[in-house]
């Protein structure tokens, strides 16, 4: 088992930026993929980016990629997501999720949630 907790996120201007973590609790944490996914009022959860195990490899989806970071340190059990040129569009509910395996792009083949971080990106 995994425990997942996510901090970093809160009000910022649009074009600002934010990073946020997420902290893991396990002893199999280097061994899982890990992504983050966002959900906003009235829409569903959507991927936003993903992250190997070794972190040599990564995706992201198309309205964030080249804005976007995601990035891990297995030393200290914490992925993080690096957000630059935020738009007001971004504004949603922030989660860290994990599984074991590949990188993976859909949300129900992750193991592993954590509570969810709010962003809220202003005109």
């Amino acid at each position: 088992q995994v425990q997942l907790v996510e901090s970093g996120g809160g009000l910022v201007q649009a074009g600002g930026s934010l990073r946020l973590s997420c902290a893991a609790s396990g002893r199999t944490f280097s061994s899982y993929a890990m992504g983050w996914f966002r959900q906003a009022p009235g829409k569903q959860r959507e991927f936003v980016a993903a992250i190997s195990w070794s972190g040599g490899s990564t995706s992201y989806a198309d309205s964030v990629k080249g804005r976007f970071t995601i990035s891990r340190d297995n030393a200290k059990n914490t992925v993080y997501l690096q957000m630059n040129s935020l738009k007001p569009e971004d504004t949603a509910v922030y989660y860290c999720a994990g599984r074991r395996g590949p990188r993976a792009t859909m949300s129900d083949q992750y193991d592993y949630w954590g509570q969810g971080t709010q962003v809220t990106v202003s005109s």
